[in-house]
């Protein structure tokens, strides 16, 4: 187990303890007899749905992502210009060639001349392999 997960099930598994020396000793005590059980059964419930958010919450808390960074040293080494690398974000976002042109303002055969050297400079045949290695290379989030 890792160094933050420890103390939160050490800290809930003492959470729980104590609830149930709380519940032992009110067994004995007058409020135990003055409520119907079915109210501490809610409270029990309660008691362990709000521990179980929190746990979770705990234990699924990441960090933010640091803000994409390009690669401009890549880009500059493979010779993309600012037009392709315009195609390629627009790629990534999953759109057609004519869907492309009518965004940049180009023409469609303007688009797959682009897309042609995009392939020819990051050296793969289709749209997938081109955006597997952009984004290996940093060109794209």
């Amino acid at each position: 187990m890792t160094r933050t997960v420890l103390p939160t099930i050490l800290i809930w598994a003492l959470i729980l303890a104590a609830g149930a020396f709380a519940l032992r000793w009110m067994e004995f005590q007058y409020l135990a007899r003055a409520f119907p059980w079915r109210v501490y059964i809610g409270l029990i419930g309660a008691a362990f749905a709000a521990g179980g958010v929190w746990v979770g919450w705990r234990l699924a808390a990441r960090a933010a992502p640091a803000p994409f960074a390009r690669n401009t040293a890549a880009q500059a080494a493979l010779g993309v210009t600012g037009q392709e690398m315009k195609v390629l974000e627009h790629l990534a976002a999953g759109r057609s060639n004519k869907e492309i042109a009518q965004a940049l303002g180009l023409s469609p055969n303007t688009i797959k001349t682009h897309i042609a050297n995009l392939f020819a400079k990051l050296e793969v045949a289709r749209r997938t392999q081109a955006l597997a290695k952009a984004r290996d290379l940093h060109l794209i989030p």
